[in-house]
């Protein structure tokens, strides 16, 4: 099964452009089952990967999903990740922030949950939702109390952009590889998957009242994600855009690209003393 993510990749020739991007694409899977064998070959593959960049202890990677809620971020990270070694992978979970981290700026929060070199860090939000949500809800820049805000948001938004940019070349600049998902997901599928919890009692937790109330904003929250994809998508921390109507297609194209995203590195294992290993051999077998 041959997989190419470079048509969901954001470049400056090939912006996030959300309103066009499809959501769906044909299944790149011819079945059930060859699925599930796509699926294990390529979580079988970073896992490997991943005992390679312990191993190397030069590099760290970095993997940010974004999205809309019901776009199947729990579900990839479940999926996708599932064979990595628990020593080798930190997930995080960003939500509302708290009355700490709201006194430092608005990195320092996943600043402090970044990735260790040898290990795979995952944020399931980050520190772009500070151009998202409060962007959507800029009342949430009150508890922020900011010195120096200027009085055009659509100025801060953009000091915002190059903080992260900023922020992701220094942590590119020092070993640790940014790869950023946005799960592309359709109001349309959105509102099947919520009805979906709603019909079935053991996920009736997963779904509040607030869960409408953002969908009234689906236009506002389109706008904030694509100008701050467009803004911060670069060669080195790039951003793809994943059809998402389709949990499996988004789950082996998410897969593909973070095996490709480490194999691109120069992951060797540190050498050995020859003549060391022999003498610990005669060692062993001296005992």
């Amino acid at each position: 099964m041959h997989l190419d993510p470079t048509p969901h990749l954001v470049t400056t020739a090939r912006p996030a452009d959300l309103e066009h991007r499809p959501t769906r694409l044909p299944d790149v899977y011819d079945d059930k089952q060859a699925y599930e064998e796509a699926l294990a070959a390529r979580v079988a593959r970073l896992s490997r990967l991943q005992r390679d960049l312990y191993a190397d202890n030069r590099y760290a990677l970095l993997v940010v999903f974004q999205a809309m809620d019901a776009a199947g971020k729990d579900g990839a990270i479940r999926h996708v990740f599932s064979g990595v070694n628990p020593q080798g992978i930190q997930v995080f979970s960003f939500k509302q922030p708290s009355s700490e981290e709201l006194d430092h700026d608005f990195l320092w929060r996943t600043a402090c949950r970044l990735p260790e070199r040898g290990r795979i860090g995952v944020f399931n939000r980050s520190y772009y939702e500070e151009v998202l949500v409060v962007r959507v809800h800029p009342e949430f820049l009150g508890a922020q109390r900011l010195p120096e805000r200027p009085e055009s948001l659509d100025t801060l938004w953009h000091q915002r952009y190059t903080s992260i940019r900023d922020h992701e070349a220094h942590l590119h600049r020092n070993g640790t590889r940014v790869v950023k998902f946005y799960l592309h997901l359709s109001p349309e599928e959105q509102r099947d998957r919520f009805l979906a919890r709603l019909d079935e009692p053991d996920k009736n937790w997963k779904f509040s009242g607030g869960d409408l109330e953002e969908r009234t904003h689906w236009p506002a929250y389109r706008r904030a994600y694509a100008d701050a994809i467009d803004a911060t998508s670069t060669a080195e921390c790039p951003w793809y855009v994943i059809p998402a109507d389709d949990k499996k297609n988004a789950r082996l194209m998410i897969a593909e690209t973070l095996v490709r995203t480490l194999e691109s590195l120069d992951l060797r294992y540190p050498e050995s003393d020859p003549e060391a290993i022999d003498g610990y051999r005669r060692a062993l077998k001296g005992d």
